[in-house]
Formats: structure tokens, sequence, C-alpha cells
């Protein structure tokens, strides 16, 4: 398929297609005239590597990543990766916590200033 038609089933820029294939994450044959044509899989690929993206892994861990996924989706760290993913948790796991104290904060502020209006 052209890029065109990848960006489309992804809701991916080509721009963003491109960029993918610059730093390794993403592959395509060259036609003759110089399109960018890709293979049947490369749908799965781009949408593996957005939701790893969507997951606040770097780049090049989601490279290091790519050769070791499986064909039923699933990505399994390849080695040396696993670090990287573990650190990236304990850091989302941080970030879910401070979060929690800031709903929990912002509720009790309006719980407080609820109560003090007439009515």
């Amino acid at each position: 398929m052209l890029i065109g038609e990848l960006a489309r089933r992804t809701d991916t820029s080509e721009r963003l297609l491109r960029y993918y294939e610059q730093v390794g994450m993403l592959s395509s044959a060259r036609r003759e005239n110089g399109y960018r044509e890709y293979d049947d899989d490369a749908e799965q690929v781009v949408r593996r590597i957005r939701a790893l993206i969507a997951a606040g892994l770097p780049t090049r861990t989601i490279r290091a990543m790519l050769p070791c996924a499986r064909p039923d989706g699933s990505v399994q760290p390849c080695p040396g990766v696993l670090e990287s993913m573990r650190t990236r948790l304990d850091q989302l796991d941080r970030r879910a916590e401070e979060l929690d104290v800031a709903r929990e904060t912002l509720r009790q502020a309006i719980a407080t200033a609820t109560a003090r209006v007439p009515r």
C-alpha cells in the first residue's frame, strides 16, 4: 500500500510515517517512481508504535522492541529493553499517584466551596 493509504488506515500523518521510517521503526520498499510502498503488516506495526508512544516509551526503546513483536499483535520485550519498560512503568505509577492526590484535593476544595455557598 502507498503512504497515503497507510496514513488513512492508521489516522497518522504521512510526515509521521516518514519519521518512523527514518528512525528505523517502519520500513518500505520503493517503486520505480520513488513512491514508498508498505507491506500488509505495516498497519499493525504503526498501531503498535502509536500505542507504545502513548505509553510514554522513547522511540529508541520502541525500535528495539519491534523485532520481538508476536504475530498476534502483542509485544514481548527484547533483551535489554525490559529495564527501560520497568522504569517507564514506575514513572507512570508515580504520576498516577500524583494525579490521585490532585484529584482528591480538587474534590475537597469543591466540596468546601459548595458547602459555603448559600442556596
